[in-house]
């Protein structure tokens, strides 16, 4: 593949809801494109950007893939994002590097969630956007729902340029309202006809309103307008440009992707109405060692600086670093600086990425994409640039996890394979996280969705051959005391020789913050327990800590004084006198102990309609509402405190109560008594559990 400079490459995000055809549609480009030479189906699964063995075995995508072409002397790199919301990280850092998106909407399905969160998102970026209206091959095909839909939710932004031809209820062309002229397809070649008279009158008020459109864009064209004279193609295309850059105007073509049908209009409307790299702004970072802010345009006469969106790694090639480059230029065989990391990489070899598929490459120049081997400490939204003129950018902001689950190995003595794979795992999937619970011990693998961390556990298997099981994580309880007791600890043993001796008398008593774990102290007076033995009482009582008498949960918020005892001259030592205090410790079940739950602060983002049934459901859940803020564009978020145990599936269901419209972040707060009826259930299955330990 050519060089080609940064006014003629065009970088492109494939968005949208699951199944609505984004590969199929991606690998019709590069079929028209002559990328390619098969037209590969998902369901035979031999299409360029599904490659990952789920991908083939479920039929959908599971990581964006991406995939440049050329087309009428433009570069074309096209991304392919997954629409599952599980893989909802992938859309985060694609939208970070490209300059527009095309969401795909199916014309029987219409607007759906995904392409409601498809636009948010790139509202968040400020990145413009077209949309291609799929599957107009399908029964029930309905161009015209899909752009009430999409007017009523986005209003006069919506802009039809292409409009279907039907006949007899099959699509076979559609007119174009920029240049008037009616196309119809013959396979997959386009012929031009006359413009159906029964589309007239449906034609015309399109028309009229695009050219309105036209006028306002300037005062030259604004008198033209009312002069009555006809505005020229190339003035028509020029005023939309400016409209569909600034993000006021939205393009809707269609199409049927499985047909390759529409592939090729709408990669000749991305060249014509999408932005080249830049054009929609500069890029602003910082100095990393003067924290100064620095400016970059996407110049090949700038110092070089580039965003690493994407990290591949392969149990055999090696790590493959996908990045941007958002000024100057790279070349092979020299160095660059990772500002993030503080280390020099060595660039040993460029490849221009197509699906699974390089091709090496000697120069990319700003704007462009393409990948590098083997970078050592560079991850995923790292900066990679000049060290002589080193600027680090905002690295990418992916969702946090919602659903924790337990990991273990499913064969034994394989801990070390399956946790190794996970963390290599997570170069290239930044959305999941592998922790060690410090209380409960267990590894703990956090994600977006239940689907999410199936996955993660197929690839574990698939690229290193490691076999991970899941489990319910176990809810970190803690106990307490209620009530002061003295407790006494006497510990003699003789069985020849030297005996054991060790007494104490302790004072407990709950301290009045829980989240202090322990406190000693020592008002032992006139030596009757020796100062040498004093440090093991209290070694005594910190050993028995993480086991309380309840339930075996750690026992936290507990004064422990010692005030008296005795000893004996020959026989006392300090493990006597830990084994004493360990006695006087076992007493605490006379202190009223009690249960304690992590309670967690739920912020739970949803549309207005949703609101009464979530705060519903958040109530049996055992929670406190807080607080209502309304957060804008019909979104409302409701805060609560809720026990942590109660949380365990709410990202499935809350997905499940919103049509995966919600969204929502936990956060600890503090611990709290649980109440009696629930605490006597959490007791007696600890109990089952460590007798069959």
């Amino acid at each position: 593949m050519k060089n080609y400079t940064t006014d003629k490459i065009r970088n492109l995000g494939l968005i949208g809801h699951g199944s609505e055809g984004k590969t199929t549609l991606t690998e019709a480009m590069l079929f028209s494109a002559k990328a390619i030479d098969r037209f590969g189906r998902v369901e035979d699964g031999n299409t360029t950007t599904d490659y990952d063995p789920e991908e083939l075995k479920r039929h959908i995508s599971i990581t964006s893939a991406i995939a440049p072409l050329e087309w009428k002397q433009y570069k074309l790199n096209v991304i392919d994002v997954p629409g599952y919301f599980d893989f909802i990280g992938e859309m985060a850092s694609t939208l970070r590097v490209v300059d527009s998106a095309c969401i795909v909407v199916g014309a029987v399905s219409g607007v759906i969630v995904g392409t409601e969160k498809a636009w948010d998102y790139c509202h968040e970026y400020d990145i413009p956007k077209i949309i291609f209206v799929n599957q107009m091959d399908r029964e029930n095909a309905n161009y015209t729902k899909v752009i009430n839909q999409l007017t009523e939710l986005y209003g006069t932004a919506i802009a039809p340029f292409q409009v279907p031809i039907m006949e007899s209820g099959q699509f076979t062309g559609y007119v174009d309202i920029i240049a008037m002229k009616a196309m119809k397809f013959k396979g997959s070649e386009l012929v031009e006809i006359p413009i159906p008279s029964n589309m007239e009158d449906k034609i015309e008020p399109i028309r009229t309103t695009l050219v309105e459109a036209v006028a306002e864009t300037s005062e030259e064209l604004m008198e033209k307008y009312f002069s009555g004279e006809e505005f020229s193609e190339g003035e028509i295309q020029a005023a939309l440009r400016d409209g569909v850059v600034s993000g006021d105007i939205v393009p809707v073509a269609c199409g049927s992707a499985v047909n390759n049908q529409g592939a090729a209009p709408l990669m000749d409307l991305i060249i014509t109405y999408m932005p080249a790299p830049g054009e929609h702004g500069s890029v602003t970072g910082k100095n990393p060692h003067t924290q100064e802010a620095v400016e970059r345009t996407y110049s090949t006469s700038e110092p070089f600086s580039a965003l690493v969106f994407k990290t591949v790694v392969d149990p055999f090639v090696g790590k493959l670093s996908l990045f941007k480059v958002l000024s100057g230029e790279i070349t092979t065989g020299g160095t660059v600086y990772n500002p993030n990391k503080d280390k020099t990489e060595k660039v040993n070899n460029i490849y221009f990425i197509r699906g699974k598929k390089q091709s090496g490459a000697e120069k990319i120049v700003a704007g462009d994409m393409a990948a590098l081997a083997k970078l050592q400490s560079t991850m995923t939204g790292d900066t990679l640039c000049d060290q002589a003129n080193p600027v680090i950018y905002e690295t990418i902001q992916f969702p946090e996890p919602s659903i924790s689950l337990a990991v273990v190995s499913q064969k034994e003595g394989e801990e070390d394979k399956v946790f190794a794979g996970l963390y290599r795992l997570t170069e290239e999937d930044p959305t999941f996280t592998v922790d060690k619970d410090p209380q409960t011990g267990e590894m703990l693998i956090s994600g977006v969705g239940e689907m999410h961390l199936e996955i993660i556990s197929k690839r574990l298997q698939n690229k290193f051959g490691a076999a991970a099981a899941y489990k319910e994580p176990k809810i970190p309880y803690r106990e307490t005391i209620r009530k002061p007791l003295r407790a006494e600890g006497r510990h003699k043993k003789q069985s020849g020789g030297h005996g054991q001796f060790g007494h104490v008398w302790i004072d407990f008593e709950p301290l009045a913050d829980t989240e202090e774990e322990y406190e000693f102290v020592d008002k032992v007076v006139g030596g009757v327990v020796p100062r040498q033995y004093i440090p093991a009482v209290d070694k005594g009582l910190r050993e028995c800590l993480p086991n309380g008498v309840l339930a075996g949960y750690p026992m936290v918020g507990i004064r422990a004084t010692l005030n008296d005892g005795s000893y004996h001259s020959v026989d006392s030592s300090e493990m006597a006198f830990k084994v004493a205090a360990s006695l006087a410790f076992k007493k605490l079940d006379q202190a009223n102990p009690v249960l304690l739950e992590p309670i967690m602060k739920a912020e739970v983002l949803v549309p207005d309609d949703y609101m009464g049934d979530i705060i519903g459901d958040l109530n049996k859940r055992r929670g406190r509402i807080l607080g209502m803020n309304p957060k804008g564009n019909g979104q409302q978020e409701i805060v609560a405190e809720v026990p942590q145990t109660e949380m365990a599936k709410y990202a499935t269901d809350l997905r499940s109560m919103t049509q995966a419209r919600g969204s929502f972040k936990l956060s600890f707060v503090r611990y709290e008594e649980v109440p009696g009826n629930i605490s006597a259930k959490i007791i007696e299955q600890a109990k089952q559990e460590a007798a069959q330990e």
